[in-house]
């Protein structure tokens, strides 16, 4: 009789212990689904930081490089018209030893000099000292030989002179040998050649980064 009391006495503790595992089960499963709800909201916050700070990157980015075209479109409409006359004038893009020929024996015809001869070497890099950097561009020299009689000193100077004043491509007189074909003073005074000379002019053109592959050294 005892047993079976204890038995009767134990049933109604197994009961409530079924009845408190379903609010278990459910306090289990509502913890569960507030930490994957603050993971979840954390990693989202954390994407969001990421996403924010990728914007405002960009932002900046944009920012600058609004500034930046500012100021190349200042400096290109500041700087253009004098680049095209650069290149109008023939010093930037091919070399135009045509018309240095041209132009040389115009001056020669106007001047009425003796008898001029010339010859053009091929086009070279040039790299001068006094021109340490120029930005991409690449300078490049062909050298004019002449050869030609005077009556004096200042026909040289005078075809020189003429031929940097007509606008062109620019040129440096490197060297010109002068010596004297009448010591006869007499015959100094008519219309003969006294001297002859030997000079060379580097005709200096300019080639832009893109073209200076194109350009045979």
């Amino acid at each position: 009789m005892k047993l079976e009391a204890t038995k009767q006495e134990a049933r109604p503790g197994a009961k409530d212990a079924l009845k408190l595992q379903v609010p278990l089960l459910l306090a289990g499963i509502t913890l569960i689904a507030a930490i994957i709800l603050v993971v979840l909201a954390h990693r989202y916050s954390t994407e969001q930081e990421k996403a924010l700070q990728t914007q405002q990157g960009l932002l900046n980015a944009a920012r600058q490089h609004f500034q930046s075209s500012g100021i190349e479109k200042e400096m290109i409409t500041e700087y253009l018209p004098k680049y095209q006359m650069l290149i109008d004038k023939g010093f930037v893009g091919e070399e135009r030893r045509i018309e240095w020929v041209d132009e040389l024996r115009a001056q020669h015809k106007n001047h009425k000099l003796f008898g001029v001869k010339y010859s053009i070497s091929q086009q070279e890099v040039y790299k001068p000292a006094f021109i340490p950097n120029l930005g991409g561009f690449v300078l490049h020299r062909s050298v004019m030989k002449l050869d030609l009689d005077m009556l004096h000193e200042g026909d040289i100077l005078q075809l020189v002179e003429n031929l940097g004043a007509q606008n062109g491509a620019p040129f440096v007189l490197r060297d010109c040998e002068i010596r004297r074909l009448n010591s006869n003073a007499e015959l100094s005074r008519q219309l003969v050649a006294n001297l002859h000379a030997q000079c060379e002019l580097d005709w200096l053109t300019l080639h832009e980064p893109l073209a200076q592959t194109a350009v045979t050294p």
